[in-house]
């Protein structure tokens, strides 16, 4: 069933001008969805919504919005208003990569609200919709660090693991009300982002960095099959690996050991 018959017309991408997030909003265009995009920087974002009027023909609203403030969620309410949002995609995420104790008070907060607080609430904002009409999906985005400790991304893989339990507790209550919840548990991925952090290149067993559009395809295949699940087959691999075959202390330790090496620390 094509997307659009199956949830509805309206898509909203939080996280959308770069990265997994520009791929979801361009995957979400080719299927005919009208998009409500959302992002800090009106530049990209504004660029992105023309490429997809004009290749699609579909409509496009933007709001630029700081997700990491403490009103970023009724912001975005009150800008979309009576809009209905069918297919909710939560890709936005703030990280440190370095000691904990390097980081400031404020940062850790700005992560806090950015990849817990924020998408935590515009779901309860739109989940509420898609329940009473019976259909609707969210997609939230979280990470291989967060299925255990991960030295030098503490707060990150912290509030990944948040997301992923949210997904998966929501996935149980929703699924027989129409609602299709999933997380999206992604490794390393050729994100702007992820590029601009500089990462060493990777160990010959390392699980290969994968596309943002090879991640969003893998993302709506399993979306209504699973509560969450991690995206490539060297991602699977290497998370079987680490929280079936080894110990906890053992998982913790390679995944901080991987950070350290690749940047340096």
């Amino acid at each position: 069933m094509l997307l659009k018959e199956k949830y509805g017309q309206t898509a909203l991408v939080a996280g959308a001008s770069e990265g997994i997030g520009a791929a979801f909003s361009i995957y979400l265009a080719a299927a005919g969805m009208d998009l409500i995009l959302i992002a800090r920087r009106s530049g990209p974002l504004e660029k992105l919504a023309s490429s997809l009027i004009n290749k699609y023909h579909i409509n496009v609203l933007t709001v630029c919005c700081d997700l990491s403030e403490p009103g970023a969620a009724r912001y975005i309410k009150n800008t979309v208003r009576n809009k209905e949002i069918d297919v909710f995609v939560y890709n936005a995420a703030l990280s440190h990569i370095g000691p904990f104790e390097n980081d400031t008070e404020e940062h850790n907060i700005q992560i806090a609200y950015t990849n817990m607080i924020t998408p935590m609430t515009l779901v309860r904002m739109f989940g509420e919709t898609m329940i009473q009409k019976g259909r609707g999906s969210v997609i939230l985005m979280a990470s291989l660090a967060g299925f255990q400790g991960s030295g030098f991304l503490a707060a990150y893989a912290a509030t990944k693991a948040f997301n992923r339990v949210l997904a998966e507790s929501l996935w149980y209550e929703w699924k027989k009300r129409g609602v299709d919840v999933i997380a999206c548990c992604a490794g390393a991925t050729a994100t702007e982002n992820y590029i601009r952090t500089n990462p060493e290149k990777s160990g010959f067993f390392t699980p290969r960095i994968l596309s943002p559009e090879e991640v969003v395809e893998d993302c709506f295949k399993q979306l209504g099959k699973k509560p969450s699940f991690v995206s490539g087959c060297g991602n699977k691999l290497a998370n079987f690996v680490m929280q079936k075959l080894l110990s906890r202390k053992m998982a913790v330790k390679i995944m901080s050991d991987a950070t350290r090496e690749r940047y340096h620390l």
